[in-house]
């Protein structure tokens, strides 16, 4: 079952005003509900390299996952517990591919990306990440981050050198501790939760976050709810006004409607019995 009609969705990504290149990458496939932004890093063009690998490669392994699911006719409750699987073993194999081109090409040496992504199936949503590109959710009015920075600050913070509000006012917020590429192994962070109608989803590249405190990024998704395409301008054009150090990536997504996966005769016979 495609899942493009169930959800609203947008993807926006600017260079900034400082940077003379663009080394974030996007991408969707919201037939099979998967959302990926990365953000890269390295010598000169390595980090577009390195998060245009990692895109392409999550978009493939997962939708060729999908495809080989339903040829199976995997049971929704089977394939909803390998959903969180499959999500990390495509971030995984991305950081196995980078790994190897920066080996083996001398001058994509060094480079590396952050990742985040998510897989939504049966009114659930599986989130990856690696770095310090975010994802938030804003439900019923409250905007939540719902990944943790992988970064230096973010562990000043978790061992109490450090509060969210002086750690917001840090000028060392770009050192990250974990992203794609760098080692042979990456350690994926993966998460589950509910995904409910009316929920906006917003995935973004830390040149968002570095220029827009998180209210302002609250208050212009809540403005222009109504308009995914236009939250995610204005998004964008605040950055840029407020110094556009950085590229900057967001990808939005709104639940339209619940999207229960469709269950065979062994599901709605098991359903009777619970």
């Amino acid at each position: 079952m495609s899942l493009r009609s169930k959800f609203s969705a947008v993807q926006l990504t600017d260079t900034g005003r400082v940077r003379e290149h663009n080394e974030d990458a996007i991408g969707t496939n919201l037939d099979a509900g998967l959302l990926v932004l990365a953000d890269g890093m390295g010598g000169y063009n390595a980090g577009e390299v390195a998060s245009g690998i990692a895109v392409r490669t999550i978009l493939d392994f997962v939708g060729e996952a999908c495809q080989r699911e339903r040829r199976e006719a995997l049971d929704p409750e089977t394939r909803l517990m390998r959903q969180t699987i499959v999500l990390r073993d495509a971030v995984a194999r991305a950081n196995k591919i980078i790994n190897q081109t920066a080996r083996s090409q001398p001058q994509c040496a060094g480079m590396g990306t952050t990742i985040v992504a998510c897989l939504f199936y049966d009114n659930r949503v599986s989130l990856a990440h690696v770095g310090d590109s975010r994802i938030y959710r804003l439900r019923k009015g409250r905007l939540e981050q719902l990944t943790m920075d992988h970064s230096l600050l973010q562990e000043l913070v978790d061992r109490g050198y450090y509060t969210q509000e002086e750690a917001a006012r840090s000028t060392n917020r770009n050192y990250v501790t974990r992203a794609l590429g760098v080692e042979a192994a990456v350690l994926v962070e993966v998460q589950e939760d509910e995904a409910l109608p009316d929920d906006v989803y917003l995935l973004c590249s830390d040149g968002l976050p570095d220029m827009v405190e998180d209210e302002d990024i609250h208050l212009t998704i809540s403005t222009f709810s109504a308009s995914l395409q236009t939250a995610g301008q204005q998004l964008i054009k605040l950055s840029n006004d407020h110094g556009g150090k950085d590229n900057v990536s967001v990808i939005l997504a709104q639940v339209l409607e619940p999207f229960p996966a469709r269950k065979g005769l062994v599901g709605r016979v098991r359903s009777l019995f619970r």
